[in-house]
């Protein structure tokens, strides 16, 4: 009998899925009050999920869905350090996905 680890999954505060812990952006409330992104994922405080894509962004900014997962305020720097984040992965992803293709 083969033991699988269990894939951890969380859910978006913005679509409410439940999706791969890896796919989604992070964003932590420390103990001080400091809003920002979580790219390890281990930083202390309270964390709330997001898909990493802009409409989840927009939902979540919309009905501040993030500003009542984390109990605060959130800056708009906040928010344009997030989109800048889904920007660079969405780029990273479609680099990595067209990789090789290239050759001339």
């Amino acid at each position: 009998m083969s033991s699988k680890r269990k894939t951890p999954e969380r859910m978006c505060v913005a679509c409410r899925e439940m999706k791969d812990k890896r796919g989604l952006l992070r964003v932590v409330r420390s103990p001080e009050g400091v809003v920002a992104i979580d790219a390890s994922g281990k930083a202390p405080g309270r964390g709330a999920y997001l898909c990493a894509n802009e409409a989840c962004l927009k939902r979540a900014q919309k009905a501040h869905n993030l500003e009542k997962a984390l109990k605060t305020q959130i800056d708009e720097t906040v928010f344009t350090a997030l989109a800048e984040e889904i920007a660079r992965r969405e780029y990273s992803t479609v680099c990595t996905n067209a990789g090789g293709n290239d050759a001339g």
